[in-house]
């Protein structure tokens, strides 16, 4: 049977993880918070918060962020209120995940997006397609991983991150928590907490 599934907000992560529900969910419609985007949008209802109340017993997948407001995502998820048993774990069909990772509650893996062992996915984390996460990296909570990344072994994301797309974090190199990494970057050595770092090899910038 199909879980019930609401989709916070209607953004380009909740639009793009439509295509990732599979045969496992019945999107019942997106919740956002901005008036002039709800109503229906051809097949798509876009509804207040009230919804979460009218339909108690779907699942939340809450994927708000971007590279210009990554640092708010945890305020905006937590404002939600809702407990953590009550988010989804969403995996496109197309992803290859291992059996002997970990990933936390309210995740979305989108299309190529590989996980291999003993890799650690924190809560409120999205991973964009064929992003690769190797062995005993970990990604933590809030975090971001834009599309055609390469997160190495034994890398180290902290919480509330932005990996912009493309970007290469070599082995063992820990990223702090608040951190961006731009698009295209390559990280050879550790990332401060709350700094933005680009380029190949990849520097502080403003």
């Amino acid at each position: 049977m199909k879980r019930r599934l609401i989709v916070f907000p209607m953004n380009g992560n909740g639009l793009e993880a439509l295509d990732c529900l599979g045969d496992d969910f019945e999107l019942v419609g997106f919740v956002d918070d901005v008036p002039g985007k709800r109503g229906r949008h051809g097949s798509l209802e876009v509804f207040s918060r009230d919804l979460l109340e009218k339909a108690p017993d779907a699942l939340v997948l809450a994927v708000p962020g971007s590279a210009d407001s990554y640092g708010s995502r945890r305020a905006a998820i937590e404002s939600l209120g809702i407990p953590r048993e009550r988010f989804a774990q969403v995996v496109h069909p197309r992803a290859c995940v291992s059996d002997r990772r970990r990933l936390g509650a309210n995740v979305l893996l989108m299309a190529g997006v590989v996980v291999t062992s003993n890799a650690r996915i924190g809560n409120h984390v999205c991973v964009l397609p064929n992003s690769v996460v190797h062995h005993d990296a970990v990604v933590g909570d809030f975090t971001i991983v834009g599309s055609n990344a390469t997160v190495a072994g034994g890398v180290q994301i902290g919480e509330g991150c932005y990996v912009g797309s493309a970007a290469s974090i070599l082995s063992g190199v820990r990223v702090g928590d608040g951190a961006l990494i731009g698009l295209g970057s390559t990280v050879i050595r550790d990332v401060a907490a709350g700094t933005k770092v680009a380029g190949s090899p990849a520097r502080e910038i403003p």
